[in-house]
């Protein structure tokens, strides 16, 4: 009986031994994709955050997962795969950062023709200074991201990549991985100008109507009057714009969630 007890006893212990070993390989690349990732890995969120939802995720995620090889003395093999799972997850969380920044460079388009373009203000989200605008569009998109279920979506994304290229594994194309982000600037790029381009031409409707009747008549002050009117007119679109957000943004991030599929074939 006692025999029994203690091959029961080793083999529960080699098994937890090999489900932790697995989860601290998936908390490699989770971790590197928060650490980037927008919203998240930002100073507004504290590092000890991070890094319970790391934890958590890769315990989730760990019993669907084939169980990762263990960790051996470390040589130039361990350290190219760790270094492996840090590039992926950083890859991952920078094509979705790079995808909220549509929105950032849509408020700033938008901030010139409105006049506030002078209206900076410290962005936690962002880590930097940032315009009013900007920051506004910043926001939008995070709530329409979370309101898609796109966080499921990322979470189902990482799991894929570890199908596709479990740790320790060569990536498949290695290419894919470093003209990923340059590959899907163009995209973010159109999509940012497609949601500010509306209100940018507005706006652009109205200077130019102050404009000519600042020649017409010449005591006429086009700054004085304009710019209050450019405002409460920007103003009043952006109101108008956030109902037509959905389309564009989910286009935008439908093409991250490939972009970065592809990275690992997915």
């Amino acid at each position: 009986m006692l025999p029994d007890v203690a091959t029961t006893a080793v083999h529960q212990g080699t098994v937890l031994l090999a489900h932790a070993e697995t989860t601290l390989w998936l908390m490699l690349r989770i971790g590197a994709m928060l650490t980037v990732a927008p919203l998240i890995g930002t100073r507004a969120t504290p590092a000890r955050v991070r890094l319970i939802l790391t934890g958590m995720l890769a315990l989730t995620l760990a019993p669907f997962l084939p169980v990762a090889p263990g960790f051996t003395v470390p040589d130039a093999a361990l350290v190219l795969a760790v270094a492996r799972e840090l590039a992926i997850g950083a890859s991952i969380g920078l094509i979705l950062r790079l995808a909220f920044e549509a929105g950032a460079w849509a408020g700033e388009a938008v901030s010139f023709g409105m006049g506030l373009a002078f209206a900076q203000m410290a962005d936690p989200l962002r880590g930097q200074n940032s315009g009013v605008v900007g920051q506004f569009f910043y926001i939008s998109l995070a709530l329409l991201f979370f309101s898609i279920d796109g966080h499921l979506a990322l979470v189902n994304l990482v799991y894929d990549s570890y199908l596709t290229v479990p740790p320790t594994t060569p990536m498949p194309d290695p290419v894919a991985v470093f003209s990923a982000l340059p590959n899907f600037v163009p995209t973010v790029l159109h999509i940012a100008f497609r949601i500010a381009l509306p209100v940018m031409l507005a706006l652009l409707v109205v200077n130019l109507a102050f404009g000519l009747l600042g020649r017409a008549a010449p005591s006429f002050n086009p700054i004085q009057v304009g710019l209050p009117a450019s405002l409460l007119v920007g103003l009043v679109l952006l109101g108008i714009l956030v109902g037509e957000m959905m389309e564009p943004v989910l286009e935008l991030f439908n093409a991250a969630f490939r972009q970065a599929g592809g990275m690992f074939g997915g």
